[in-house]
């Protein structure tokens, strides 16, 4: 195992509640303390240059954010990210590529989240998307057949998460689902919202392909407000979804057309937001280079602890948190994310009785999910476990 001690880089978030234990870092993810120094900064850009930030941000700012996620994922061009206070516009902006003249045809996999989930169920009402789903359980044969679907060629878009916020199952080989889908016309959209900085992510020999979605909200370790797309070279061209800041840089215009958009990234710009989550960012792009840290490192980390936890659990003999309880995949070869889930029907009820004791976890439906982090070392997990002891029954 590979575990880590980084709580004293966490200090703040701990001590602003000490009794706390995160284990919800798959919901929410205690930033590091360098992230405050980082917010002031911004307070203090905007206090000094007024309306002249967006320089500022625009010139040096984004350009380190786009130089840290491209370091991540292995992209080539760092000019391929854009950036969004949410993953929600990039969804609507990927949309509004498509012609509006007949239903865009979209196959997806029913464990997406929210984000995509409801807006392609409302766009499906209006008759405006046909949406196939595949299953997501059984996982062990998910990649295999969502592979055959993607082989129809019969799409446009193809929206899947690289790991499942419903249970932390992968979707499977990112490349091999690249190379499952024959037409180069079809937009694939990954999101890594859960796979981001949490599993090892290498893009390099699919990022003239695919578009890459995700954000800083959780294992980024950055907060609200710093979303990103990758965005393959000329694919979407002209969003009719566009904001005024597409207009940055130089514009390009087709024959009898007067809007222009940027042929990098910044087409798949929106408008005005809060840039103080890219400054938290690129703390935490700095403070992990610094400590020499990467996703494979946090993943691992993450594993170790994982392991203790069900191996304490299993001692306890809780209905709704034994090992078959466990829909994570778990194992020697086991692909998973940061996260473990247990299908039960007691999973409100554990979470109501873990948060009077300040253990933090989160439920959807009838599964309860568990992240761990960098945030959160052995000791931490001990206490856990003894508080779980204390007050859920068996």
């Amino acid at each position: 195992m590979t575990l880590l001690d980084l709580t004293a880089h966490f200090a703040k978030f701990r001590a602003a509640a000490p009794e706390r234990i995160n284990l919800a870092a798959h919901s929410h993810h205690d930033w590091p303390d360098v992230t405050l120094a980082a917010q002031e900064q911004c307070w203090h850009d905007a206090a000094r240059l007024a309306g002249e930030k967006w320089g500022l941000v625009f010139g040096e700012l984004i350009p380190r954010v786009q130089a840290g996620i491209a370091k991540h994922l292995q992209l080539p061009d760092p000019s391929t990210i854009a950036v969004a206070p949410n993953t929600h516009e990039f969804l609507c902006r990927l949309l509004s590529c498509f012609s509006s003249d007949r239903l865009i045809r979209i196959l997806t996999s029913d464990a997406e989240f929210h984000t995509a989930r409801r807006q392609l169920d409302r766009l499906e009402e209006d008759g405006l998307v046909a949406v196939t789903r595949i299953s997501a359980e059984p996982f062990e044969t998910f990649a295999e057949r969502f592979h055959a679907a993607c082989g129809s060629g019969e799409h446009d878009l193809i929206f899947v998460s690289q790991v499942f916020f419903t249970s932390s199952a992968t979707s499977g080989n990112l490349k091999a689902l690249v190379e499952a889908v024959p037409s180069r016309d079809t937009f694939i959209v990954i999101d890594g919202y859960h796979g981001f900085m949490a599993r090892p992510t290498d893009l390099s020999q699919i990022a003239g392909r695919a578009f890459y979605l995700a954000g800083g909200y959780k294992y980024a370790m950055a907060g609200e407000g710093c979303c990103f797309l990758h965005c393959p070279p000329g694919y979407g061209p002209r969003p009719r979804d566009t904001g005024w800041f597409a207009d940055f840089g130089s514009l390009a215009a087709p024959p009898g057309k007067s809007v222009g958009y940027p042929r990098d990234s910044g087409r798949f710009l929106g408008a005005t937001f809060d840039p103080s989550g890219l400054y938290r960012l690129v703390a935490v792009f700095d403070w992990l280079a610094r400590e020499s840290l990467t996703a494979e490192q946090i993943h691992r980390h993450a594993q170790a602890l994982m392991t203790l936890f069900i191996e304490g659990l299993a001692l306890q003999h809780i209905k709704g948190l034994r090992f078959a309880d466990l829909i994570t995949p778990w194992g020697a070869k086991a692909q998973h994310g940061n996260f473990l889930t247990f299908r039960t029907q007691r999973a409100g009820e554990i979470e109501a009785k873990l948060a009077e004791v300040h253990v933090h976890c989160d439920h959807r439906g009838d599964r309860l999910r568990f992240g761990f982090g960098i945030c959160t070392n052995a000791a931490d997990l001990d206490q856990a476990l003894a508080r779980i002891r204390r007050v859920i029954g068996s």
